[in-house]
């Protein structure tokens, strides 16, 4: 069993930045690829960023590149999403999802077998 357990959410100006943390317990961290995934009111669960097992192949969706760094730290079984100049449509809750498979990050939902409860990330003036 894993537990993923979300944190560093928050209201923040446009352009400011925010680093999110993604704490896992249980079973292996450091053998599995890890996500981000957000959800805005309305609208579907999208791909934000994914990284590999051993933090060497970051996988990022065109929107955020430049702007959200990806990383992973396998002795404290966290991963974490530095995001930077924020837009009032980053404004999500946030989810990190751990993905049991082999081979590289997945950007796909499905691919991911257990996931957090999530933090609200507010981009606003």
């Amino acid at each position: 069993q894993v537990q993923l357990v979300e944190s560093g959410g928050g209201l923040v100006q446009p352009g400011g930045s925010l680093r999110l943390s993604c704490a896992a317990s249980g079973r292996s961290f450091s053998s599995h690829a890890m996500g981000w995934f957000r959800q805005a009111p309305g609208k579907e669960r999208e791909f934000v960023a994914a990284i590999n097992w051993s933090g060497s192949m970051p996988l990022y969706a065109d929107f955020v590149k430049g702007r959200f760094t990806i990383s992973r730290d396998n002795a404290k079984k966290t991963v974490y999403l530095q995001m930077n100049s924020l837009k009032p449509e980053d404004t999500a809750v946030y989810y990190c999802g751990l993905d049991f498979g082999i081979g590289p990050p997945p950007s796909w939902e499905s691919a991911y077998d257990y996931w957090g409860q999530g933090t609200q990330v507010t981009v606003s003036s």
